[in-house]
């Protein structure tokens, strides 16, 4: 999920908050200043009163919305900086695994062994797709960990996309 755009819809979403606070602020203030200025007759003060309540009732029922929404939005941001996190640090050891094949590394090497070691079980599903070209020299550029790279982005977008939809979802009708 991208950062910004989360922090826009937070921040605008905060806003909607606060414009719901201040709105049954001065609900109140009205009613009460409506209510001691009144020269109005006891069907104007009752029609009055049920307009306040029904006012109020919206501005609270708002705030309560909009708090529950930015809780949610706060939770779904979190899990989708984890989410990043995780996916990045499988491109990168993608990446390297790649790297080192293109580059004929020494499979005797410990560090290649270790990169070999962590990249398998998010590389063990693509071996075999398509064959990996080699050169001479042992220099081999190894299309399956494209495929694989080109496959952990797509799930990453579709899993930061649900935990979009999650954080926009509606609640009424």
């Amino acid at each position: 999920m991208d950062d910004r755009n989360l922090e826009v819809d937070e921040a605008r979403r905060l806003r909607q908050h606060e414009s719901a606070k201040g709105q049954l602020d001065r609900d109140v203030t009205e009613r009460l200043v409506d209510r001691a200025e009144s020269r109005n007759t006891v069907a104007d003060v009752s029609r009055l009163d049920r307009a306040a309540d029904r006012l109020h009732a919206r501005a609270v029922d708002e705030a309560v919305d909009t708090d529950v929404a930015l809780g949610r939005a706060r939770g779904a941001a979190r899990l989708s900086q984890v989410v990043d996190y995780l996916f990045f640090v499988i491109y990168a050891v993608l990446g390297i695994r790649a790297l080192l094949a293109l580059l004929a590394a020494s499979s005797r090497s410990g560090f290649v062994q270790f990169i070999r070691t962590v990249s398998d079980p998010f590389y063990a599903p693509f071996k075999g797709i398509v064959s990996s070209p080699a050169a001479e020299g042992g220099y081999t550029l190894a299309l399956p960990i494209l495929v694989a790279l080109v496959s952990y982005v797509v799930l990453h977008v579709a899993i930061n996309r649900a935990l979009r939809m999650v954080v926009h979802r509606k609640t009424t009708v």
